[in-house]
């Protein structure tokens, strides 16, 4: 039997200093590399399975065991491999693409994020209400304070810094001290369950709930295969519902916030231009 020894060093971590962001790579070039890197980490991925594969025999069993099982583990290896990767298992895509440009894989790079997420139809309500919403000046300014802790949070949890933007203008209009009748708290609006498991410990700590919050929708976002429109869903009506009804729940509610978030999304990119 072959055996396939596997050493991963992660080199950044040994870094001095931030590498610095290389100025040859254009938005094609990044995303060229991004896939590029997705590739390598799932093909990395299916060896590792397919070594373990093979030391306990094959998942299907020996090719003698059962006409065809050598053909079920390869593609039950390639499939595995590529869901692992696409879902940030590894890390090892963001290592590769940190390295080369000098700057953090952005999520619409990682989850293949679209430039426009269509809206959701909402029965009974006007398209302009919630498709053109803007942020307010004053929730703006708000918002503008916590800007260090943001991006501290997408870097860590490899989430759009204007995504996490938009969610904290749809829960809380950037109100560090906003209470919801459900008992949310906080920036993110996260309930004391949540917050427990995701560490936060004081929820009105603007750095603690932002963490928190962000950490909890990457998990959502990994959970879902990258779909954005399902991790908002989870965010709001909760993973539970969105499994219950395998899509995003017919609340008009739920769309309604998904809604708001993707109108401030395309804000914030508008303005990043």
């Amino acid at each position: 039997m072959n055996e396939l020894n596997l050493k991963i060093s992660n080199e950044l971590k040994h870094q001095t200093k931030a590498l610095e962001s290389d100025s040859r790579f254009d938005s094609k070039r990044k995303e060229k590399v991004a896939n590029a890197a997705k590739q390598f980490e799932s093909m990395l991925t299916q060896m590792m399975i397919k070594s373990m594969n093979q030391a306990s025999g094959g998942l299907f069993g020996s090719s003698e065991e059962g006409y065809g099982n050598d053909m079920f583990d390869t593609i039950f290896e390639e499939k595995i491999s590529t869901y692992m990767s696409d879902t940030k298992s590894l890390g090892i895509a963001e290592m590769l693409y940190k390295k080369i440009t000098g700057e953090t894989m952005p999520s619409e790079l990682r989850f293949k994020m679209t430039d426009r997420i269509s809206p959701l139809p909402i029965k009974n309500d006007k398209p302009d209400t919630i498709n053109n919403i803007k942020p307010s000046s004053s929730a703006l300014e708000r918002l503008n304070k916590y800007e260090d802790h943001i991006q501290e949070a997408a870097k860590q949890f490899g989430i759009d810094s204007t995504l996490i933007k938009s969610i904290i203008m749809t829960e809380s209009a950037a109100n560090s001290k906003a209470v919801s009748s459900a008992k949310a708290k906080g920036l993110m609006q996260l309930m004391d369950g949540t917050a427990s498991d995701m560490g936060v410990r004081n929820s009105f700590n603007p750095q603690e709930n932002i963490n928190g919050g962000t950490k909890y929708f990457a998990q959502m976002l990994r959970q879902y295969g990258g779909d954005i429109k399902l991790a908002l869903a989870a965010y709001n009506a909760g993973p539970g519902n969105v499994d219950k009804y395998n899509g995003v729940p017919p609340f008009d509610e739920t769309k309604n916030y998904i809604n708001k978030v993707l109108s401030y999304l395309d804000h914030f990119r508008e303005k990043s231009l």
